[in-house]
């Protein structure tokens, strides 16, 4: 039989054909929006509001009036989708990178770092693991039971972006015990506040403490030379070769990902544990499987196999740039109003009070632990903890542009050690969804885990007379 002539190029194919080019089309169009609405509308710009939250929610609104005369503008599952794969690539392009610290950075503080990322996870964890539990309590008899392991979703709205919170709250959906029907909904909209809290309350600090007189913008040209970033080291492939530079970087992601897929595969197959942490955690696995990749293509080069160095930094940036901006507008979009409707409270709730214990951390941490550059370290993370870490790098550029300071070195060396830290999050998700009994155990360990990671954060305080004699170290620019 010829395939060819089982169907054509016409709109009686539309879902085969055109669908996914027709929404991608919408994705990019309303980008390009959210960026106009933010060069011309100077409180966005203001704000920091990112263009693709604010593409995403103008495609929000159109796809909702759209339906008020029977028209469907949007896909939403196919959203979702996009969501899903989009944080993934990002993911695995940024693992795949070979940056390097560009200060001079202390071990101790990198720890720091890591302890930091981890403290804030599970104090979001066990406060709105706690939030929603108490909800559940009061509300278990009556006509609308706010489900017991809903406010679990809040550190990744919160710490990972939209990607990881549908991936959970879809998981959630699908598990009767937890009584819950976000639909995907629920996550996105709480990481869609989070974007918003980490632009406007990250504003607010700088310019109160502006006023205040306690915060400068640092000066200077960026401590990084102005190089060619298509090729900055001279040694990799030029750009007239014969497939292109760029092909070959979505190349390398597409390889990441595919072995993350297959690892995906083998691990859903093991036992119903292993498949219920299997599929939910694409982004880790990819970024493992790239950095996998990154280490062979290091040895190659080093025992001299590879002549050439094939992965550039600045490309890998725009991949995971636009994975991200896709990410956003694509979450941003497949809100679907009616799922969240009985939602409303704790969205709120879990919003507001997780943005007042985030804030509250980690301002204590940078006074502790960053002294010579708190500013500079509390934007970065609380940005990076509400929003992504784009949002977090573009707060901390607006007082430190030539990165004079080692905020961003320490957050490049710290993703190691704070992905062990955060792990025992991750790995509790699907236990305690289970039941009630397995959401207070849970609560209970990320209570225990939040009071170890500060407990090493504000070790020189709690232990005073161990540190006497070491003076702490405070970084001068």
């Amino acid at each position: 039989m010829n395939n060819a002539a089982s169907w054509d190029f016409t709109m009686a194919n539309y879902d085969a054909v055109w669908g996914f080019m027709v929404q991608l089309g919408l994705l990019l169009i309303f980008l390009m929006l959210g960026n106009i609405l933010r060069r011309t509308i100077p409180l966005f710009r203001k704000c920091l509001i990112p263009s693709a939250l604010l593409g995403g929610g103008v495609l929000l609104i159109a796809n909702t009036v759209c339906k008020q005369f029977g028209f469907i503008l949007v896909d939403n599952q196919l959203m979702q989708v996009i969501t899903y794969h989009c944080l993934a690539i990002g993911f695995a392009a940024m693992s795949l990178k070979t940056e390097k610290s560009t200060h001079k950075t202390n071990p101790a503080q990198v720890m720091e770092f890591g302890a930091l990322q981890g403290g804030a996870y599970m104090l979001q964890a066990f406060v709105g693991l706690g939030i929603t539990l108490l909800m559940f309590l009061l509300t278990r008899y009556g006509d609308h039971v706010i489900s017991y392991v809903c406010g679990l979703i809040l550190p990744l709205a919160y710490g990972q972006g939209p990607g990881n919170a549908l991936s959970w709250d879809i998981n959630f959906t699908n598990i009767p015990a937890a009584q819950f029907a976000g639909n995907g909904s629920f996550g996105l909209s709480l990481a869609s506040i989070g974007f918003v809290v980490a632009s406007v309350f990250g504003v607010l600090y700088i310019n109160i403490h502006k006023k205040r007189s306690n915060l400068y913008v640092r000066s200077g040209s960026p401590v990084e030379q102005a190089v060619d970033q298509t090729n900055p080291s001279g040694s990799e492939i030029p750009d007239n070769e014969s497939v292109d530079k760029f092909s070959l970087q979505v190349g390398f992601a597409a390889v990441a990902y595919a072995l993350s897929f297959g690892f995906m595969y083998l691990l859903g197959n093991l036992s119903n544990f292993t498949n219920s942490i299997a599929w939910g955690f694409n982004f880790l696995w990819a970024s493992i499987a790239a950095m996998l990749i990154r280490t062979v293509v290091r040895q190659l080069r080093k025992r001299k196999i590879m002549g050439r160095e094939y992965i550039n930094n600045y490309q890998m940036d725009r991949i995971s740039g636009f994975s991200f901006d896709l990410m956003i507008v694509a979450g941003v979009a497949a809100i679907e109003i009616n799922d969240i409707k009985n939602y409303i409270l704790p969205i709120v709730i879990l919003g507001l009070i997780g943005t007042v214990v985030t804030y509250v951390y980690i301002r204590l941490v940078a006074k502790e632990c960053f002294k010579g550059f708190e500013h500079e370290f509390f934007l970065m993370s609380f940005g990076t903890m509400t929003g992504t870490a784009s949002n977090g790098m573009i707060l901390m550029k607006e007082i430190d542009p030539g990165l004079r300071t080692p905020t961003s070195s320490l957050y490049i060396l710290s993703n190691f050690p704070a992905m062990v830290m955060i792990a025992p999050l991750l790995f509790l998700l699907s236990f305690a969804g289970s039941s009630p009994l397995h959401a207070v155990i849970a609560c209970a360990i990320f209570f225990v885990l939040w009071l170890a990671y500060t407990t090493y954060l504000f070790r020189r305080q709690i232990f005073k007379k161990r540190y006497a004699d070491k003076p702490v170290e405070v970084w001068k620019d």
